[in-house]
């Protein structure tokens, strides 16, 4: 029989052994099958209890990012466009964003949304890619759009508080004819 080895300090290891002293009369005087099911519910699940993936969810989420997709549609003077568009929502994702990617689809783009109307300014550290940065107000019309430079640190900003922005592969923005005015629904 193998017996558990303790790691740490003089002082951790004689915690652990208070803790096993404490805990192993315990088990002791447990019936065996709620011991096996403490021990179940904290092991990981076989390949065969994983639940898979509808292929509804899985279109939702990009393979690579893990961030939620969703269609964004811009709306110019000549038409609409539709952008397969990945959500930065959190705080951590929004300070990630475009960094270290290495392409980026003439259809897709990634939205920066927050809570409430702001100033923004964004920068494009450690940003290989060249990116239309489009600034959206609390109506979902276009405030300006700046030039991403790649790697530049200089940010640029929104010309009035912002409730999002959208960015886009550098150029795409000219391509399509997206101008201030413009709405943008998500």
């Amino acid at each position: 029989m193998q017996t558990a080895r303790m790691i740490g300090s003089p002082k951790q290891k004689n915690g652990q052994r208070k803790l096993m002293m404490t805990i192993l009369p315990k088990l002791a005087q447990m019936p065996l099958t709620a011991l096996m099911l403490a021990f179940t519910a904290c092991s990981p699940q076989s390949a065969e209890q994983v639940p898979q993936q509808t292929s509804a969810a899985s279109a939702n989420v990009d393979p690579d990012s893990g961030l939620e997709v969703i269609p964004v549609t811009v709306t110019t003077s000549t038409g609409t466009h539709t952008f397969r568009t990945e959500v930065a929502a959190t705080r951590e994702q929004q300070n990630r964003g475009m960094m270290f990617r290495n392409e980026m689809g003439a259809d897709e783009a990634m939205l920066f949304p927050y809570a409430e109307p702001e100033m923004l300014s964004f920068w494009m550290r450690n940003t290989v890619l060249p990116l239309d940065i489009i600034f959206i107000d609390e109506d979902r019309k276009v405030i300006n759009i700046a030039d991403g430079i790649p790697y530049n640190e200089e940010s640029v900003f929104s010309d009035r508080e912002a409730i999002a922005v959208l960015e886009l592969i550098g150029g795409r923005s000219e391509e399509l004819g997206i101008e201030p005015g413009d709405s943008i629904e998500w």
